[in-house]
């Protein structure tokens, strides 16, 4: 009987023996385990730094590529600043620029309406061969016989669009008060003509018969052009 017992015993203290190397496996599984998904994280991170840097590389890419395009855009950008159009035409090519001194026939002539009012017509053909404007006041200087100039101010009068097409013409007047007493101190010789917006004057001489002036060259006033039609 005690045989029997002590056989037992042992059986059971084998069994209990067995089962803690089975329990003690099991808490070894759950720590790799454990440590396995402990190192998941890292897995993870590589993953998220493969992510970033792809995504980095993407911005890069689409970030040269919209920065050329809009260098691009920039660049279209200047060309329409320069003038160019829907239809490729350019905006300068379709203005009318203002007449060149060297493309005008210019003379003066007396016009007095009578009265005691001087006046002189000054009047510019346009012998280019393209169409120009003469638009504004020309600026306008009187020589006198003691080679000395005077500018002449602008009369009270709003310019008008004065557009000449080859052939076409445009006046433009001085106005004064003549001196009928025959003591006028001015004894003018030239008239100087700058067409608007131009920088090359022509020098006319004083019309035959125009009447003196009476006061100073400054008295005298220019008016703005118009055309004859």
């Amino acid at each position: 009987m005690k045989s029997i017992r002590i056989t037992a015993l042992a059986a059971v203290t084998v069994a209990a023996a067995f089962s803690l190397t089975a329990c003690g496996g099991d808490d070894s599984g759950t720590n790799a385990s454990a440590k396995d998904s402990s190192s998941a994280p890292s897995s993870s991170t590589g993953s998220s730094s493969s992510s970033s840097s792809s995504d980095s590389g993407s911005q890069s890419s689409d970030g040269s590529g919209s920065g050329g395009s809009e260098a691009g855009s920039s660049t279209s950008g200047s060309g329409k600043g320069t003038g160019t159009t829907a239809n490729g035409t350019t905006q300068t090519g379709s203005k009318v620029t203002f007449c060149k001194s060297e493309d005008l026939a210019i003379d003066a002539a007396d016009a007095a309406p009578g009265g005691g009012e001087g006046r002189i017509n000054i009047t510019m053909i346009n012998r280019g061969s393209a169409t120009c404007s003469a638009t504004g006041f020309a600026g306008v200087d009187i020589k006198d016989a003691d080679h000395t100039s005077n500018p002449i101010e602008r009369g009270r009068a709003q310019p008008r669009i004065t557009t000449l097409k080859p052939g076409d013409a445009a006046v433009f007047d001085l106005a004064y008060t003549i001196d009928s007493s025959g003591n006028s101190l001015s004894s003018p010789t030239n008239i100087l003509v700058t067409p608007p917006n131009e920088t090359h004057t022509v020098t006319l001489p004083w019309p035959t018969g125009a009447g003196a002036i009476k006061g100073a060259y400054t008295d005298v006033q220019v008016y703005p052009t118009h055309t004859t039609k």
